[in-house]
């Protein structure tokens, strides 16, 4: 979904995952989880100000740094993101929330992104790319399949 707010245009994404809120949310904020979806190998300095650094490869060659903006053990990690390998930072809000009859309620907030044409194909990109990973993270969770070993990055 796209939502026009006060500061531009902001992407929200939410996908609810059948597993317990602790395990999803350690899939953003470890490096074992989040080499379960989404780089291949990652470190992490858990605290606002620390920074996060996914690789893209073993032996970290490929590297994309990513600095935590805000840190919420319960469930909120912010994490400043280049969007569409430009210099324009379009953070990426994370929002675990636990659900007693489904699992965890997993919320994405990217943006703001401008309103030109330029900035709105970024948008769209970042929205594609995200909802695929959303929906490897809920495959990794709750059958143990990965997607990335059928679709390689």
């Amino acid at each position: 979904m796209i939502k026009r707010e006060d500061d531009g245009l902001w992407v929200i994404l939410e996908e609810t995952i059948a597993c317990h809120h602790d395990e999803v949310f350690s899939c953003l904020t470890t490096a074992e989880g989040l080499t379960r979806w989404f780089p291949v190998a990652a470190t992490v300095d858990l605290r606002t100000g620390g920074q996060i650094v996914l690789s893209w490869d073993k032996d970290f060659t490929k590297t994309t740094t990513v600095a935590i903006l805000d840190y919420d053990a319960g469930g909120r990690i912010v994490w400043d993101w280049q969007a569409g390998h430009q210099e324009t930072h379009s953070p990426v809000y994370w929002h675990v929330k636990p659900s007693v009859e489904q699992g965890s309620n997993v919320t994405l907030r990217q943006g703001p992104f401008k309103e030109d044409v330029e900035s709105l194909v970024v948008m769209a990109e970042e929205a594609e790319s995200w909802r695929w990973q959303l929906c490897n993270l809920r495959a990794a969770l709750e059958v143990k399949h990965d997607m990335r070993k059928v679709r390689p990055l």
